[in-house]
């Protein structure tokens, strides 16, 4: 479970804050929480996402009116099966919580020892809790040969303008730092999990990672590192070790895996350092852009279809089909990616292998041998003098030469033709 509210920051509202409610209009506030976070490290090129997240547009009901809803989101019944299995772990005081602990972490099983659990308030409203939990984190770290668990902890992070509280499962705090503990509901089978799954996990803890990086750096007095690979070993700070709690096997008795998230870190930072400077975004968009998805006084929308899906596609998207699991928008740039013929619709790795041809239809007249034809989507060279010019048309030539040795190869050729030699390439026999 995670829960997150996003809440402005103390003093006046800056302009860019102002600017962000601007394009929200009066429709509330989408508060960004642990998921959506993660989401934009899955795709940290994409503007409209970061455009969309930082105004706290509801992007479930702008795909509603654009026409496209997703079946986004958990499925009832593995939210229903995380709750049972969370609530086996912290059944008698976390007894079976901590056999993994003790495997992984070290948690002592004798009783000179014990674990201790404070009281976090979970009743309280969210910064009543994170107060709480900075105060009971302070507490343990000064403690180096206490063994400490945090319960749901609620931490801060100040994304875009305003706060976003942050609820992972659990924190164990030893010898001055603290280790993030998810708990998660797909098992581990012989040892190992979904590598999808894994990795959804590994980036929705890196944020809490990186919540508590801030607030231990500010608590230090101390700037954040800039280097995301560099830990910071201050009273209170995370390792970059999480640990996933998960089923083993079919049954319900708990297993845990050790994840490094240093890499999903790096770019989590990344991605959130362009969401602080995304007034340049916001300068780019055309006059009258805005995502209002009020109603006015008669009930009507207050921007049709048409006004919305123009404000959409100022933002420069960059689509995957990855998008689809991560994004509510994902089917909407799915559809126009394919009514652009855009190459973006086939995967990142197809993209990348493809250069700088654009199109499905460029691409296929290329493999066809159709020379350094870009199928008219070649617009900063349609003359061939340009750069990019010269990058399709390479593309191209490469792109027919291996379609024509994999043709020789499974004995499709035409008679009387054959596949460019590579010095055509460039290369050498």
């Amino acid at each position: 479970m995670n829960v997150s509210t996003n809440v402005p920051l103390g003093g006046p509202a800056e302009p860019l804050a102002l600017r962000l409610a601007e394009l929200r209009g009066p429709a509330p506030q989408r508060s960004l929480n642990a998921r959506s976070l993660a989401a934009l490290a899955a795709n940290p090129g994409c503007h409209r996402r970061a455009v969309l997240d930082a105004a706290g547009v509801d992007k479930s009901v702008l795909a509603a009116r654009l026409g496209r809803p997703a079946p986004f989101g958990q499925s009832p019944f593995a939210i229903a099966r995380g709750l049972v299995f969370e609530s086996r772990l912290k059944a008698d005081d976390h007894a079976a919580l901590l056999e993994p602990l003790r495997a992984h972490l070290g948690v002592p099983a004798d009783d000179r020892t014990p674990l201790l659990v404070p009281d976090l308030l979970h009743r309280s409203g969210p910064a009543v809790r994170a107060d709480r939990t900075a105060e009971a984190l302070a507490r343990a770290a000064a403690d180096p040969d206490a063994w400490t668990l945090l319960d749901h902890p609620m931490l801060r992070l100040g994304v875009a303008g305003s706060t976003a509280y942050l609820e992972p499962d659990a924190l164990v705090v030893h010898g001055g730092r603290c280790t993030v503990v998810e708990i998660k509901s797909f098992p581990v089978l012989d040892g190992s999990a979904d590598p999808a799954k894994v990795g959804a996990a590994a980036r929705q803890a890196a944020v809490y990672v990186l919540a508590l990086q801030h607030a231990a750096a500010a608590a230090a007095g101390l700037p954040l590192t800039d280097d995301p690979y560099t830990e910071q070993r201050l009273p209170g700070s995370p390792r970059t070790t999480v640990l996933l709690v998960c089923p083993k096997d079919f049954g319900n008795r708990p297993t845990a895996v050790a994840v490094d998230v240093r890499r999903e870190l790096a770019t989590t930072r990344r991605q959130l350092s362009r969401m602080t400077g995304i007034g340049r975004l916001l300068e780019a968009l055309p006059p009258g852009t805005d995502f209002d998805l009020a109603a006015d006084q008669d009930g009507a929308p207050a921007r049709s279809t048409e006004q919305l899906t123009a404000s959409v596609e100022a933002v420069p998207a960059a689509y995957s089909p990855d998008c689809l699991s991560t994004c509510e928008l994902g089917f909407h740039c799915r559809a126009r990616a394919r009514c652009d013929d855009r190459v973006e619709q086939l995967g990142r790795g197809v993209r990348g292998e493809l250069g700088d041809l654009r199109t499905v239809t460029g691409a296929l007249a290329a493999a066809a041998g159709a020379g350094g034809s870009n199928g008219g989507d070649n617009e900063a060279g349609e003359d061939g003098d340009g750069e990019d010019g010269d990058g399709a048309h390479e593309a191209a030539e490469r792109l027919a030469y291996a379609s024509a040795l994999r043709a020789e190869a499974l004995g499709t050729r035409a008679p009387g033709t054959e596949a460019p030699g590579p010095e055509a390439l460039g290369g050498t026999a």
